[in-house]
């Protein structure tokens, strides 16, 4: 990894203190599993709301709609 002072002219506790932000960033984004490897929650899927189709829609599909009685 290269890291260049593009402008100005850090001192070494500037430059020592934004390294070890950089390490530590790159660090925990090694550390962090993957989004795509964990099983998805069953809790998120839309499946388990959307369980019944909903009306098609056309010209008399408000009449399909839920009205309190």
């Amino acid at each position: 990894m290269t890291i260049k002072v593009v402008r100005g002219n850090p001192t070494p506790e500037e430059l020592a203190a934004a390294l070890t932000v950089v390490r530590a960033r790159a660090a925990t984004a090694a550390a962090e599993p993957s989004t795509t490897e964990r099983p998805r929650d069953a809790w998120s899927d839309p499946s388990r709301i959307a369980t019944t189709r909903l009306p098609q829609p056309g010209p008399v599909s408000w009449t399909r709609t839920y009205w309190p009685g």
